[in-house]
């Protein structure tokens, strides 16, 4: 009878003794006073403001772009108006890299907070989801290569993935290291894409501050449609290997 009492309250309790619901609630509470606060400031404005801040800061503004990018990925926040904003501050091939590494850093932080602080309730989540279980698994066998290639394919969401693959059996070694090459295409074309509109106030309505000539804008273009087809192609066989995944019986 002891036994059984204790064990009812092992149910009611995490692994620390704190109550089963104290972690859940925590993360929606966050989660809901970020929307508060979203919808309460202009994000557009903020973003200028804090991305020229950056500019003129040096090394200094590179270490807080990553910061803010990090919180981002916590708290589920799309980063793709921050990596158009570094290609604008900071140029394709530089933009790339810190984007690469601040992307890849918070992809890690979300996931490590899936596996050891918010468990349960990611589990809830996700419970039922049949992607999730195939992908779940497919890495059983596969390991780094399904996470490489759902990095590829954007019908997978980025930020509810990296909560996700915290409680499969991959690795964290695996998990950041497929992560970061699997989503480093698709960096490189957001980055593009912000250095060709100039500046930050252009890449809500698509245009450019600076005239640039037939030869530049030659160039431009045909980089970025390389950089599209590249991203296309690599797409469609993620997805279809993430198809044939799906199909495959379970082990029993």
């Amino acid at each position: 009878m002891k036994n059984k009492e204790k064990g009812y309250q092992m149910r009611g309790q995490g692994q620390n003794g704190a109550p089963g619901w104290v972690k859940p609630v925590v993360v929606i509470t966050a989660a809901v006073a970020l929307i508060a606060v979203g919808k309460l400031v202009d994000a557009p404005a903020l973003l200028d403001g804090i991305m020229e801040w950056i500019d003129q800061t040096g090394w200094l503004g590179i270490f807080v772009f990553i910061a803010i990018y990090i919180a981002a990925c916590v708290f589920f926040v799309p980063g793709s108006m921050l990596t158009l904003g570094a290609g604008v501050v900071f140029g394709v091939i530089k933009g790339s890299i810190i984007v690469s590494l601040a992307s890849t850093s918070g992809a890690t932080a979300a996931f490590v907070i899936g596996r050891y602080l918010a468990r349960e309730w990611i589990s809830s989540k996700i419970e039922g989801n049949a992607k999730f279980e195939a992908i779940d698994e497919a890495i059983g066998r596969e390991g780094w290569r399904i996470v490489g290639l759902v990095r590829l394919s954007p019908i997978f969401p980025f930020n509810l993935l990296n909560y996700a693959f915290g409680i499969t059996r991959i690795s964290l070694g695996q998990y950041v290291l497929a992560s970061w090459v699997g989503m480093m295409p698709g960096t490189i074309m957001y980055v593009y894409l912000g250095s060709l509109a100039g500046s930050l106030a252009t890449i809500g309505n698509g245009g450019s501050q600076q005239e640039k000539t037939p030869a530049q804008w030659a160039l431009y273009v045909g980089g970025l449609l390389a950089t599209v087809a590249v991203t296309i192609y690599i797409t469609k066989i993620a997805r279809a290997a993430l198809d044939k995944i799906s199909e495959l019986p379970h082990e029993q």
